[in-house]
């Protein structure tokens, strides 16, 4: 799926404020994404999501957009197991809020990550000497 560069970048990017805008939405009350919301959040759980954000849209910069949507895939991946099998881990002994929607949409951007992430070959760097 990220067949150049700048198609990692630009995929980054979008999930970079995709992520930060959910983040923010959680602080503001509504039905969806917020404490006692169809997602069940906290502060903490929207800092998550703007740490994530802000990661995926510093990785183009750094060059990194592939392995930080890779290892973002892994992260979500474990979290999302882990919430199904052991909720109060992932939840951090309550530190983190979230319900079985949250688990679930952890299980889809999971999925979603892997297929993006894992796709196609990483971009390998190519160098030149110069005398």
């Amino acid at each position: 799926m990220i067949e150049t560069h700048w198609n990692a970048n630009f995929i980054a990017t979008i999930l970079g404020v995709i992520f930060v805008a959910v983040g923010l939405l959680g602080f503001i009350p509504n039905p969806l994404v917020y404490d006692g919301g169809f997602f069940h959040v906290n502060a903490a759980h929207n800092f998550v999501r703007l740490i994530t954000g802000a990661l995926l849209l510093l990785s183009p910069y750094f060059g990194v957009p592939v392995v930080m949507i890779r290892v973002l895939a892994i992260v979500y991946a474990a979290v999302a197991i882990l919430g199904f099998i052991a909720p109060n881990v992932v939840e951090l002994g309550g530190l983190i809020a979230m319900n079985v929607a949250d688990q679930w949409l952890h299980a889809a951007v999971a999925v979603v990550l892997l297929a993006i992430g894992f796709a196609q070959p990483m971009e390998h760097s190519v160098t030149t000497a110069h005398m």
